[in-house]
Parts: structure tokens; sequence; C-alpha cells
């Protein structure tokens, strides 16, 4: 029997990691699938991987796309506060933008939208809408034309939240294609990021599942699988793991240091990540006056272009290592900036040669709780905060942190003052969140962090079958 054919479809680079650079592909061949890359980016899996790949060279969505995707979130997020009576959703959305006559046109359409349709049906209309526009397109009949000729028998997306995939999908589904997403981050539930309907869903928990059938009433649950997520599988593969030495040498360390990562955040969600950087540095530096030989090894944020912290890397030098995220920059756009198979390598490594980890409210906590350290999540706010810039704190505030079965499943520093003792109570084996931390990677991660491949792998032979 002809082995079934699998289009595993990026419509942008974000899953790249968690499907071409783990074992997912080696997993669906040893089932006997035929594994196609049904490929919307500008990475090439051909070229740099020598995987099979079909190319989708027509990018163009319906110009109203991009408007009534916006207007649809706005509606669902509406909708959550007035059903759940709660604030913090009103919280994720993106102020509107009224420079030049452009914007503030579409701006007052958008506006319009919003208010004829905040509701249950509304949103119905508006994702309607939608696909009848992307229907529309050159787009859909050339990826209609793509699955004619190629003949998959399931489109698996990797991520449900790309404008990019709304015509490809519905282009399969009116073939009759099964069609299935993945729901990529453990945030996108409650943010109302689910742009995409598909026929089934593969989600990381429990959690998310029952977030799905929450937020999504249309979804069912015979349509939502709890899978995992393969983006913590490389964190179990110690074939990646480099000796202490072979470590600090290829990135200029010393290996007699112990290192702390600072863990940066995009400019939104941080946008004075330089300074919580910066108190690191003055923590280090008195810890170090005191006897301590400690270092610091920043971690960009890999999609982050800005140049906020080079004055801070520079005036801290002897203190601070940068240690840049191997991704590779394909376009001059922060979503053309890709992914590299060899920074799951970095990132374990990173991993396991720090004591410990700091950041601003990032799933980083995960990846080093799996590698048994802790993590300082900062929650006070710095002096240069002024009107117009965004509060970190807020953050603390969204839906997905509710999930947190303890206070002490992340280390909060919630005053600068406070930040050198926490750190020297970290290094001492006096303070840690790694107990009550596994408990919320659990919660928000699955029982078997390790089985994400195969369980979804397993989702596609029950479908098929």
């Amino acid at each position: 029997m002809k082995n079934k054919k699998i289009f595993v479809f990026f419509p942008d680079g974000v899953g790249l990691r968690n499907f071409a650079f783990t074992q997912f592909k080696a997993i669906g061949e040893q089932k006997r699938y035929e594994i196609v890359y049904w490929n919307n980016t500008v990475f090439s899996l051909k070229e740099e991987l020598g995987y099979e790949e079909v190319k989708i060279e027509n990018h163009k969505i319906h110009p109203l796309t991009a408007i009534y995707s916006r207007v649809r979130k706005h509606i669902e997020l509406n909708v959550s506060q007035k059903k759940f009576k709660d604030e913090v959703y009103a919280t994720y959305k993106f102020p509107f933008n009224y420079n030049g006559i452009k914007n503030t046109l579409k701006t007052l359409y958008s506006k319009l939208l919003i208010g004829l349709y905040s509701s249950e049906k509304g949103i119905l209309y508006i994702r309607n809408r939608i696909n009848t526009l992307e229907r529309s397109t050159t787009k859909y009949q050339y990826c209609k034309a793509q699955l004619l000729e190629h003949k998959p028998d399931l489109i698996f997306c990797t991520t449900q939240r790309a404008t990019q995939s709304i015509s490809a999908l519905l282009a399969a589904q009116d073939l009759g294609i099964p069609t299935v997403a993945f729901v990529y981050s453990w945030d996108n539930v409650p943010k109302a990021m689910q742009v995409v309907e598909t026929d089934y869903y593969c989600v990381w928990s429990e959690l998310m599942k029952k977030e799905v059938l929450m937020y999504y009433p249309f979804v069912k649950d015979a349509q939502v699988f709890v899978t995992g997520t393969p983006q913590f599988e490389p964190h179990y593969d110690s074939s990646l793991r480099l000796s202490r030495e072979a470590f600090c040498s290829q990135n200029h360390l010393d290996p007699n240091k112990k290192y702390i990562c600072f863990s940066g955040d995009d400019e939104t969600t941080s946008p004075l990540d330089q300074y919580y950087l910066e108190d690191l540095a003055k923590a280090v530096r008195a810890l170090n006056h005191k006897g301590e030989n400690l270092g610091i090894i920043y971690r960009k944020c890999p999609v982050d272009t800005t140049s906020r912290y080079d004055d801070v890397i520079r005036d801290n030098a002897d203190v601070i290592s940068v240690i840049d995220p191997l991704w590779k920059p394909f376009g001059k756009q922060w979503n053309e900036v890709l992914p590299t198979k060899a920074d799951l390598k970095m990132l374990y490594n990173v991993c396991t040669h720090s004591e410990l980890v700091t950041n601003v409210c990032s799933s980083t906590v995960f990846d080093f709780v799996a590698h048994d350290k802790p993590c300082i999540y900062y929650n006070y706010e710095q002096p240069q905060l002024k009107k117009g810039i965004r509060d970190i704190g807020q953050n603390y505030n969204y839906v997905h942190f509710r999930s947190m079965p303890s206070p002490r499943a992340a280390v909060f520093c919630t005053d600068k003052m406070e930040l050198e003792n926490l750190v020297k109570q970290i290094l001492e084996g006096k303070l840690s969140n790694v107990v009550d931390g596994k408990e919320w990677y659990k919660i928000v991660a699955g029982n078997q962090p390790t089985q994400a491949s195969l369980k979804i792998w397993n989702t596609i032979d029950t479908i098929l079958n």
C-alpha cells in the first residue's frame, strides 16, 4: 500500500524549531509517512536541510484580511472581557494607529466593524467574511492547484496564528483534505490568536484544551488532541551537551566562573529590558567584591534588532558576555529572522552551564527548569518608566500566568534592592523554584515533554484511520 503523504505546512518561520529541527520528521518517517514540507517562508528546507518541499511563491493575502483579522481579535477580546467579567482582556489589545490619513481611515473602519459585531455571532460573521475574502484571492487558487497536483492526505499546519495560512487551509478543506493546526505558544489562546479554523487542533496540555473549548465554542471536544509541544524535546537530548571546557572555549568564557543567564525580551514585552540587565550586572559586581566569581551570559531575544542594550553591555564588559542566539536573517523584517538547528544545541548548553536564568515573564523558565535550574522574574518598575512606555507588571496579570500552581513556581524579584540577595540565596542552594516550577511546566506543557512529536504523529494516525 502506498504511504500516506503529509504536508507539514509552514505559513511562517516560527514552526521551524519544532517541526524541522527536532526528531519530528524522523518519527513520521518511521511510521512510514511520506513527509513533504509545504513552505510559505523565505527559508529553503531543501537547500538548508535536504528535505522535500513544495514552495508557495504567492504570498498575497487579500488587502482587507489584515484589517478584518485585527477586528476579529478585538471582538473576541471584547466578548471574553464581558463573558468572564475580566479587565485583563483589554490589556491584550494594541493601540490603534492614527498616523496619516490612510491609517486613520483604517482605524475608523475597524472601530465601526468592532462596534457593529462585538458578539459571539459577530465573531462568526467576521471569520466567515475573512474566509470569503481569502477564497477570492489568487493565492487561494494557487494553493488549490498545488494540492491538486501533489494530492496530500492531510495538512499539518505548524501554527494557528498566521494570516498567511488562511487561504491555503481553505483550499485544502474545500478539496476535502483533513487539516490540523498546532497551537503554537503557551499564551496564545486567551490572547485571541487563533486565526485559522481547522478540522482538528493539537495543543500542549489539558489546560490548553480547556481554554480552546472555552474561548471557541464552535470547536468540539473531539477536534482537540493533547500532544505536548516539541519545543522542549531537545532539552532531553544529551548528545547536544558540550563539556564545560568546550562550551567556555567556544564562547570565550572563564570555566572557573559561575554564570547567570540574562534572557532578553522583545521590545513590546519589556521596553526597558536593558535596565534589568544593568541591575543584574550591578548585583553580580557587588557579589564578586564579596568573594564570588560570577559572570553574566546575555542571550538576546532572537528577533530583537534594537541597539538598546549596547551601552549597558559596553559599560559592564567586565561581567557581561554576549552569546547571541544562532538565528539567521533571511530578509529585513523581524519575522524573517529565523531559527537554525544549531541554536537548539546552543540553548541546551546555555541552560546546562548557567546557574540560573533571569528575565521578564518568558517561557525560558521552562527551558531552565527542564535542566533543574532556577529562574528569577523581574517584577518591579524602572525609574525610566514614563507615560507611553509599557509597564512590565501587566505581563504577570495575563491569563497564562494564572496557571502557576503556587507563587513559588518562579522566584519573583519585586525590588531591585533584593536582587543581589536573591541571586546569593539561589547560588547557596537556599532558594529555588525548581520543584514548583516543574509542576507548572507539567500544567502548561503536559506530563511527557519528550513524547510530543510521537503524540502528534499518533494523532495523525487517529485522524487518517
